[in-house]
């Protein structure tokens, strides 16, 4: 059982680029554990961590609708952003500059096998890592992600889950808005909800800018915790 976790941080990325990138880990893992069932190998598996920050880009899950993208493809085009369609759980979502993205693509036989509890645990670091800043955040039932000021009208969704497991590897993640550009988020129904703002850290804190190398650290703080994993941080 390996619970090493090795992080690295691909700074500003291509969405495609960093999606073929964690199909190259993901599919490894998949073969290393095909190959320990066949031939009783016993090979470790690995376990990675991924932050990035994406050009604006828009993401349309397995389930997702693609009528929850307001933009043709010129519309896009002139916004400077792309879209993809892939295959991670959930509907339509945004990433661009000022969000943090993490993708743990994780064999979870080395931590525990259940989807739901990994999905609850990366919301619970999201809402410990808030909890620093002095937000109260929770989860909505029946919606995934982490949410400021569930039950009220003024709910908002400040950061957005969508994961892919097969096997119980794991790929995709998160996206916490830290100092996103929130007019990006007018030209979809986000997640596929109506009727529900999106909202930004640095938003809530009234701030110009926070420190997302700072944001980073106290994430991964916590996922270290939660997991009980041992961080290998390449520089």
């Amino acid at each position: 059982m390996n619970k090493t976790i090795e992080v690295q941080d691909l700074g500003t990325k291509d969405y495609k680029e960093t999606w073929d990138f964690q199909e190259e880990l993901f599919k490894k893992i998949i073969d290393t554990k095909i190959k320990n069932r066949r031939e009783d190998a016993n090979l470790e598996t690995s376990n990675h961590f991924l932050f990035v920050e994406h050009p604006h880009v828009y993401t349309l899950g397995k389930s997702g609708d693609v009528s929850n993208l307001l933009l043709d493809e010129t519309q896009l085009a002139a916004k400077g952003a792309t879209f993809y369609k892939i295959n991670r759980g959930g509907d339509i979502t945004y990433h661009g500059p000022g969000q943090i993205v993490g993708y743990p693509i994780l064999d979870l036989e080395n931590f525990f096998t259940d989807i739901h509890k990994y999905l609850r645990l990366l919301e619970e670091m999201i809402i410990l890592t808030l909890a620093e800043y002095g937000l109260k955040a929770d989860r909505s039932k029946g919606e995934t992600g982490v949410w400021l000021d569930v039950g009220t009208p003024f709910a908002r969704k400040i950061c957005a889950m969508g994961v892919r497991a097969s096997r119980w590897v794991t790929m995709h993640g998160f996206a916490l808005n830290v100092n996103a550009d929130l007019g990006y988020f007018d030209n979809i129904i986000p997640c596929g909800i109506r009727g529900k703002a999106v909202t930004s850290l640095n938003v809530e804190l009234g701030k110009m800018r926070v420190d997302e190398a700072e944001v980073k650290e106290k994430l991964l703080h916590h996922f270290q915790l939660l997991f009980e994993a041992e961080l290998a941080l390449h520089v």
